[in-house]
């Protein structure tokens, strides 16, 4: 995937551990990288800290993955925080899960700055994925090695106005992922790979800038906002994925 990246022409690369790897093979993809030319941009992880059964060992599990982004060479680490309660998503309901997922996002990126790794969390998962509930935790964590990271389609999964929400968080954010959906109201249309927003809507995965979350205006919403650093090509429609990521690629260059 490295060699792959370099040869779309990409610059950076985000990492996405799946199974186990000795620190030796952890140092080995970060020279690859260095050899193509790629630059280790993040480690992206999961975790859930609500309904975990152990929150000590879901935050040491994190832990651990800062310590594999830091052979990985990767200066971030994006990580979950919870999907919530099933039937509990409300902005209530966020509001009371805030105390135990700041602890969390306190206490790991406390733990990653020794590592000279900063940590962010995404709009992500349904119950952490409005804009003004992932600043609601920024703005609590009160770290400032901890900041947010914007995906620009994903708040399309809680029925919000990509453009504005996006305008919401550029001010904080640590790193983008550019994503795109085809978007329809009422009844789920026919066909695979649709799927529901937390409203009753449905989306299904475009590649950037052939959907309905406006990828361009929320660029340059971000470029206005002064972020200038990197952003992932995410892709997740049926097309292939290597042309899907291509294309995304090239509309993202060419947005002006």
């Amino acid at each position: 995937m490295i060699d792959e990246a370099a040869r779309l022409g990409f610059d950076g690369i985000e990492y996405c551990l799946d199974g186990e790897f000795s620190d030796g093979e952890l140092r080995l993809f970060a020279k690859r990288a260095r050899d193509a030319g790629i630059v280790p941009v993040c480690s992206c992880v999961g975790a859930e800290f609500l309904r975990c059964e152990d929150f000590d060992g879901e935050c040491l599990g994190v832990e651990r993955e800062v310590r594999r982004a830091a052979l990985l060479g990767a200066p971030l680490l994006r990580h979950d925080v919870s999907n919530g309660y099933p039937g509990k998503l409300t902005d209530g309901d966020y509001e009371d899960a805030i105390p135990v997922l700041a602890a969390a996002c306190r206490r790991i990126t406390e733990y990653a700055r020794g590592f000279g790794i900063a940590t962010c969390t995404e709009n992500h998962g349904y119950f952490s994925q409005d804009a003004k509930r992932v600043l609601k935790l920024y703005e609590t964590v009160g770290d400032g090695n901890f900041g947010v990271l914007c995906d620009i389609g994903n708040f399309m999964c809680a029925d919000a106005d990509p453009v504005e929400s996006t305008a919401l968080v550029a001010p904080y954010a640590v790193h983008v992922h550019a994503k795109d959906f085809y978007f329809s109201r009422g009844k789920e249309p026919a066909g695979e790979g649709w799927f529901p927003t937390r409203n009753g809507g449905s989306l299904l995965g475009a590649v950037i800038g052939e959907g309905d979350a406006r990828a361009a205006e929320s660029m340059i919403v971000l470029r206005s906002a002064g972020y200038g650093g990197f952003v992932s090509v995410e892709f997740e429609g049926r097309e292939d994925n290597l042309v899907g990521i291509a294309r995304g690629l090239e509309f993202l260059t060419n947005v002006k």
